[in-house]
Order: C-alpha cells, then structure tokens, then sequence
C-alpha cells in the first residue's frame, strides 16, 4: 500500500479521485462515511479497489471500537489524524498477513451490514402498519 492521502476536509471541497470520508469527532470517530459532513478526515486512492477494501478495513475496525483508544477531549471526543493514520497502517498491516481471513471478514460484514439494512426496514414497515391500524380505527367512528 502506498502512502495514507488523508486530509482534514474543507466544506466546498470536491475530490476528483475515488475517495471517502472519515468521522474525526464524537463517539462514533473513526467511521467511514460515503457523504462528507463537517467533522471529518478525507482520504483517497488511485484506485476503486483500494478503495474498497480501505474502506472496509476502516469499517471493521470502527465497528470493533478501536478508534475508542484514541479519543481525546473532555466534552467532545474526537481522534486526531496521526491517530488514525497509525490505526489503518496496524490494520492494513495485519489484513496483508492473512489476506483470506480479512476477505473473509469483509464478506461476513458486508452480509451482516445488508441483514441490519433489511430488519431496520422492516421496523419501519410495522411502525407505519401500526400507524395506518389505528388511524383506521379512529376514522370509522
């Protein structure tokens, strides 16, 4: 892997290479995120596959709370860059030792990701079923 191009983002700023943003403040630090927002990082690759699988590598480790280490501040945490270039250069390291386990992973936490989509959607359907049952009753009378 090349070097991290990672950046604090600017509002207004567009990328021309394939890219993704980072969470840097609050509890969820260290989170990719597809859209910018104000309080993120910017990182970006030559490639779309290097992309996906950084992109993938970042959402492991935010899942598995090892951003937590990192965060500073009292009122609001938030992890500085350093921080989270040597987070993703100890996991990038550690996926090239065993690159079947980390494809692995990815695969499993894709699916996952894709089940917890579908069952919040779900929750979302019964909550209007609920809605649209009682608004019934209440019309009929």
């Amino acid at each position: 892997m090349q070097t991290l191009n990672i950046k604090s983002h600017r509002l207004g700023n567009e990328y021309p290479k394939p890219h993704f943003f980072i969470l840097n403040k609050g509890n969820n630090s260290g989170k990719p995120l597809t859209a910018p927002c104000p309080n993120c990082f910017v990182i970006q690759f030559d490639n779309e596959e290097e992309k996906e699988q950084v992109y993938w590598l970042l959402f492991g480790l935010w899942r598995s709370k090892a951003f937590h280490q990192f965060l500073r501040g009292s009122v609001i945490p938030f992890v500085n860059l350093k921080d989270v270039k040597d987070c993703i250069r100890e996991g990038f390291q550690k996926a090239t030792e065993s690159p079947e386990q980390f494809k692995k992973s990815v695969t499993t936490l894709r699916s996952l990701e894709q089940m917890e989509s579908q069952y919040k959607q779900n929750l979302l359907l019964i909550e209007e079923a609920k809605r649209i049952v009682f608004y019934r009753y209440i019309l009929k009378r």
